[in-house]
């Protein structure tokens, strides 16, 4: 019986002890400076940082709320590994490091993954069921940054400096010869929205009427939430003059 006992109290010995071995990185060692530090300077609606300071945080940031359990090993490298990795794709308590650009194109798959229901994980949110995004949470989250310069037909776009924009932006998803995530968009200016054969378009789009012209392919690119509710397409283009840009590389 005493036999018994004492390997019970090293194999929880050695559990705990394991717990403090870090297989896949230490995301411990980053010192919290406290939730309300996190996206100070962000040019960010009010209701989209509170949503991703209050739900996102924990993972994406160093202001990890570290539960009990989290010491607990094999467990504790699985969370930590988790963690690790949410970091590298978005920390936000570097935000204010990363370019205007590189702040567009994480807030566009935020909107994308928060519509889709990708994020949270489902094995997060059955430990942490407050994390859970409300319909109001994703909208608040799909809404366009409030520093975004506003629509304008202004001015003529350099269909050069368009297709550097269109290299730089747009090809992740985009090709102007064959369809990828988005439709080729060779021969678009002109052409009806949703009208590729074959390409999953959203219904909203395919039932929208529009013809892909200056003036809605500047509202499109503004925000394609504003011109079609169940848009597939997150991204946008903040910038008036790389919008003219790509119009008139669409153009050409």
């Amino acid at each position: 019986m005493k036999r018994a006992w004492i390997l019970t109290l090293l194999a929880a010995a050695s559990v705990m002890g394991l717990g403090f071995v870090h297989p896949f990185g230490n995301p411990r060692v980053e010192a919290a400076r406290g939730l309300g530090t996190l996206l100070e300077g962000a040019n960010l609606p009010p209701d989209a940082k509170a949503v991703l300071v209050t739900k996102c945080a924990d993972c994406h940031s160093s202001e990890t709320r570290w539960p009990f359990y989290s010491r607990v090993a094999p467990g504790s490298w699985l969370i930590e590994r988790d963690i690790v990795e949410a970091r590298k794709h978005m920390d936000l308590s570097r935000w204010e490091l990363l370019s205007m650009e590189q702040q567009q194109v994480l807030l566009a798959e935020i909107s994308h993954e928060a519509k889709s229901g990708d994020m949270p994980p489902l094995q997060y949110v059955a430990l942490h069921w407050g994390a859970r995004l409300s319909r109001a949470d994703v909208h608040a989250l799909s809404g366009k940054n409030a520093g975004a310069s506003e629509a304008t037909l202004a001015g003529t776009g350099d269909a050069a400096r368009g297709k550097l924009v269109f290299d730089k932006r747009c090809t992740g998803c985009h090709s102007m010869e064959i369809n990828g995530e988005g439709p080729r968009l060779s021969g678009v200016y002109g052409r009806k929205a949703g009208s590729i054969p074959g390409f999953d378009y959203s219904q909203g789009l395919k039932n929208s009427g529009l013809i892909w012209n200056d003036a809605t392919l500047e509202k499109w690119l503004s925000g394609p939430d504003s011109v079609v509710p169940d848009a597939k397409m997150d991204f946008y283009v903040p910038k008036a003059g790389e919008r003219q840009d790509l119009i008139a590389y669409f153009k050409r």
